[in-house]
């Protein structure tokens, strides 16, 4: 019985797991970058269908760098020790890319939250990331939860 999506890809893809601690934390930000989308994209598409260009709008004021730097910063008290670790490696690693519109340290701690996420999801724990995305996303005004 599959215990979760990670899980079940490699199953399905007749793929090997690996030790996740192997893994370079930029590649848990990878990782962690188009799960942290995929969840956003799933939560503004349930909202009702409406043209590509709103449904990107909405999507990218959440999964950018500034946003995802406040989401951190709110969930931190919330980490165990051992996330708290990861997102430190992903805040620390040493990036060859910068970005493009926001500051180095909204950036690093953003790389840092999508490690994170990266860690959990190849840990298979999506329970634990949208109980922190939850807790990130706070009283935020989002677009499912707005009246537009």
């Amino acid at each position: 019985m599959e215990k979760g999506l990670s899980e079940f890809i490699r199953k399905s893809l007749d793929i090997d797991l690996v030790d996740i601690n192997s893994y370079s934390p930029l590649t848990l930000a990878f990782i962690g970058d188009g799960v942290f989308d995929i969840i956003i994209r799933t939560a503004v598409v349930s909202k009702g269908n409406t043209r590509a260009d709103k449904l990107h709008r909405s999507t990218s004021a959440i999964v950018k760098a500034s946003s995802q730097s406040d989401m951190i910063e709110a969930i931190l008290p919330y980490l165990t020790p051992e996330e708290e670790g990861v997102y430190k490696r992903g805040r620390n690693a040493k990036s060859h890319t910068t970005a493009k519109n926001a500051s180095i340290a909204d950036y690093r701690r953003a790389t840092g939250f999508e490690a994170l996420i990266g860690y959990l999801y190849l840990k298979d724990e999506m329970d634990r990331i949208m109980e922190l995305v939850k807790i990130g996303l706070g009283e935020r005004e989002v677009p499912w939860n707005t009246k537009n």
